[in-house]
Order: C-alpha cells, then structure tokens, then sequence
C-alpha cells in the first residue's frame, strides 16, 4: 500500500474524530467589536426622561374683593373723627384712620377738631387780653396808674416789678396753659355716616382698634 492510499485513508479517518470532538467541545466567545462596547456604553448612560406630573387645574374660588363682596364695603360710606386738638389727640385719630381705610378699602375718614363748650371758648378769648395787659403794665411802669384812675400803684405791682423778666414769663406760659384748657374738648367722637358709633365724652375712655373696627363694620354691614 502505497503513500498516496493511505493519506486517501486517513482523511476520512480525521475528518471523523473532528466531528466527534466539536461535539464535546464550546466554541469560544466572539472578539467584541470596540464601536459595538460604545454603543452600549452610550446607551446605558443615556439619562431616561421623567415624565412630570402636570397638576391638576381646578377652578379657584372668587376673590372677596369683587364688586358687591365684603372687600368694597366701605365705598360709598364715611367715617367722621372728631377729636380734640389741643389734647394731643391726633396721633391716635391718624392711627384709627389707617385703620379703618386698610380694613374697609374705599371708606373715607375724615378727621377734624372738637370744639369745646360755647362758654369756654369765650373764656379762652378773654385770656389773650388779661396776658397782653399785665405784660403792658410790667412794661409800661408807674406812670400808667393815674391815667387808668389809680393815684398809687396796688402792692402786687411792685411784687412784678422786682422780677421784671420772670414775671413776663409767668404770665405768657400760666395764660398759656390756661387758654388750651378753655380750648380743650377731651372728645375723641366716631360717626358713621353721620351717626355716633363711639363717644370718648360718654365712655370715658378711647376705643380699642379692634373694638372701633367690629363696630364700624356691624355699622355698614347692616346699612
């Protein structure tokens, strides 16, 4: 048997074994491609969307404001604040002012002066006079006695007379006081609309912010 036959009968021979062993044998793993590995690098790092929520839209109440609800019921209406001027009284008439106007928008305050009694105010003229006639006496020496009838000064005169200037000051700031007492009313009066919501002269005493403002709007809310 010659070279040539035998190769003819070992080819069949090794072509068989290898199937045998492919069978029992795994191939191995394919070499990965680098543009596939960015790919799935590209895809696992890809941020995912979130779908946000939009919210619900549901129909809002009306505002207390519009015309006809409680935030205009001061339009139309007027408070009056009377109060006493020469008490001092205005920084707390201009703060129940602000009071009122930011509680019941559209209202308007008024604010004014208090007089006092007729016969104060009378009294409270004389004054000026009774100041500007010492004053004139102290100045004007002895000599003015006998045109006013007088033959001698009174004694009280020459008790001014010594203290010229303490007495002038006396009699400026003693009349003074006494004029803003006349003047003086001590009244502190609420009108709504023309009727009397609150009285300091009855009460005697000033309302409270909140107590002024539930009386005023029980005063519009039933108008």
């Amino acid at each position: 048997m010659d070279r040539s036959q035998i190769l003819l009968l070992g080819l069949p021979i090794f072509l068989f074994c290898s199937d045998i062993l492919n069978l029992f044998t795994t191939s191995p793993p394919p070499k990965p491609n680098p543009n596939d590995h960015h790919n799935i690098h590209q895809f696992q790092t890809k941020p995912q969307q979130v779908l946000q929520q939009q919210p619900l839209q549901f129909p809002t109440q009306k505002s207390s404001t519009i015309v006809g609800g409680l935030g205009n019921i001061g339009f139309g209406n007027v408070i009056n604040i009377n109060f006493c001027v020469s008490c001092s009284y205005r920084g707390t008439a201009v703060t129940m002012k602000n009071m009122l106007e930011s509680e019941f928008p559209g209202i308007q305050v008024i604010l004014a002066n208090h007089p006092a009694p007729l016969p104060k105010r009378l009294l409270s003229k004389v004054v000026p006079a009774v100041q500007f006639g010492i004053i004139g006496i102290i100045l004007a020496g002895e000599q003015i006695f006998p045109r006013l009838g007088f033959a001698a000064p009174p004694s009280w005169y020459y008790s001014l007379r010594a203290n010229r200037f303490g007495s002038i000051a006396s009699t400026w700031l003693f009349g003074n006081f006494i004029q803003s007492f006349l003047q003086s009313s001590g009244a502190f009066e609420v009108f709504c609309n023309g009727e009397l919501v609150f009285s300091k002269l009855m009460e005697h005493r000033f309302p409270g912010e909140i107590e002024l403002r539930d009386v005023v709007g029980k005063r519009l809310a039933i108008r």
